[in-house]
């Protein structure tokens, strides 16, 4: 069966299907990988007793801190296997690098290439891929490996630089472009500051990366509506994806959930002390991958809390869909009684026009708790504009952080420091951290 039709099994088929590679990833972790055989033989797991999905709670599961402490004991093959060596950004730790096979490339073709059959694109699209191609980053080379496998053609632009991309664009007329969203709003103000035409220009659709852009009932949040509102002729597709799952989920036409693609991942929703949480409830994304050669895992929390759902989408998938990725449960905020996470602040934020950019701090307090400060670079440095700011949030929130004006230049800078490949808008000061 070809792996796009998978997605179309009823549900009891795809888990049939799923516990039958449960099995054999097992097997290959216990035969390859030095992790997992050690931690298989402390806790006297017998892994040939583990035949359904619900038995995999039996298991213990793998955090970032387990990949950093012991990172090339996850390595599963020799060195001569190795093609290319991938790292995560970092966001919650120190960056853990994978190593990626011949196997495994073909597999990350295979999912990206699903992306775009999910999301509707054409064969006969030409993708730009505004992120960056570079720094050890695994979206980028996914994003071209799936165009290479689903016969679109592409330009790796990379990521910045709105000139070059709008260059490009007026060009060789891409019809798909690969982004972080918050970078449309750039594309548009910069189109706008020089006349151009964006709304009939090419591009049709963008594969947005890195920030969600719906709420919990699939309507737009504030960053999708003010992207829709100023380009509504420009369709946005939500890709949620990890370094550690060699995978992604991918939003289809009817715009419900990210839908999960089976054939690579074994997906585990769970709470605090590791038990799964129906749907519609918030659970910590954890992904066993199918079919990985070099690194495999098995339970790996995320650390990215989303709600899912079961129920068949109305494209005619079957596969299980996620919700926006609500928060990471590293960055979970207590300021003043109110659990906060960074997105729902950048939410607010990204929709107060004289706000050009601004940068959230959290630091434990001289009593012990969490303060939260926002550094905004903005024209409009006012009392009055300040407390326009805090009214937001506590209209939003209920509580209103600190407000520190610096200039535009220095927050961009603090944004962007030479040895990171993404914007980095979150900075935790907290003890312990």
């Amino acid at each position: 069966m070809k792996s796009e039709d998978f997605q179309y099994l009823p549900q009891n088929q795809i888990q049939s299907f799923q516990e039958i590679k449960l099995a054999q990833a097992l097997t290959y972790a216990h035969t390859h990988s030095p992790y997992y055989r050690a931690l298989f033989e402390k806790e006297r797991l017998d892994i040939t007793q583990i035949k359904r999905i619900e038995d995999l709670q039996r298991l213990p599961v793998t955090t970032k801190q387990d990949l950093q402490l012991h990172n090339m004991d996850f390595l599963c093959v020799p060195a001569m296997k190795v093609l290319d060596y991938v790292t995560t950004s970092g966001t919650l730790g120190e960056p853990v690098t994978f190593a990626v096979t011949q196997s495994d490339l073909e597999r990350l073709a295979l999912s990206e290439y699903l992306s775009y059959e999910i999301c509707g694109c054409r064969h006969d699209d030409i993708l730009q891929l505004m992120v960056t191609n570079d720094r050890c980053f695994m979206a980028g080379v996914a994003s071209l490996l799936g165009s290479f496998r689903y016969g679109a053609g592409i330009i790796r632009v990379g990521n910045g630089i709105p000139e070059l991309q709008w260059n490009v664009i007026q060009r060789i007329h891409p019809t798909v472009c690969v982004c972080v969203p918050s970078f449309i709003l750039k594309l548009i103000e910069f189109a706008n500051a020089r006349g151009f035409d964006y709304r009939h220009s090419s591009l049709k659709r963008a594969v947005c990366v890195g920030e969600s852009l719906r709420t919990n009932d699939h309507t737009y949040n504030i960053l999708g509506e003010k992207i829709h509102a100023l380009w509504p002729e420009l369709a946005l597709y939500t890709n949620y994806a990890s370094t550690e799952m060699q995978s992604s989920f991918m939003e289809c036409e009817k715009q419900c959930g990210a839908h999960h693609k089976p054939d690579l991942t074994i997906v585990e929703f769970l709470d605090d002390n590791n038990r799964p949480v129906p749907a519609g409830a918030t659970g910590e994304i954890t992904v066993t991958t199918l079919g990985v050669e070099g690194m495999p895992v098995i339970r790996f929390k995320t650390g990215d809390l989303c709600r899912h759902f079961n129920e068949p989408c109305a494209c005619g998938r079957n596969s299980l869909r996620i919700g926006p990725i609500i928060g990471r449960k590293g960055q979970m905020i207590k300021y003043k009684g109110t659990t906060l996470y960074p997105m729902a602040l950048y939410d607010i934020l990204d929709n107060i026009p004289d706000v050009k950019n601004y940068i959230v701090e959290v630091y434990t307090n001289t009593i012990g708790t969490d303060s939260l400060s926002i550094r905004v670079g903005s024209p409009n440095n006012s009392e009055a504009f300040i407390k326009q700011i805090k009214d937001l949030f506590r209209s939003k929130i209920r509580v209103a952080p600190d407000i520190i004006f610096e200039p535009v230049e220095l927050i961009a800078q603090k944004q962007s420091p030479p040895t990171s490949r993404k914007l980095i808008k979150f900075f935790d000061y907290r003890d312990g951290k």
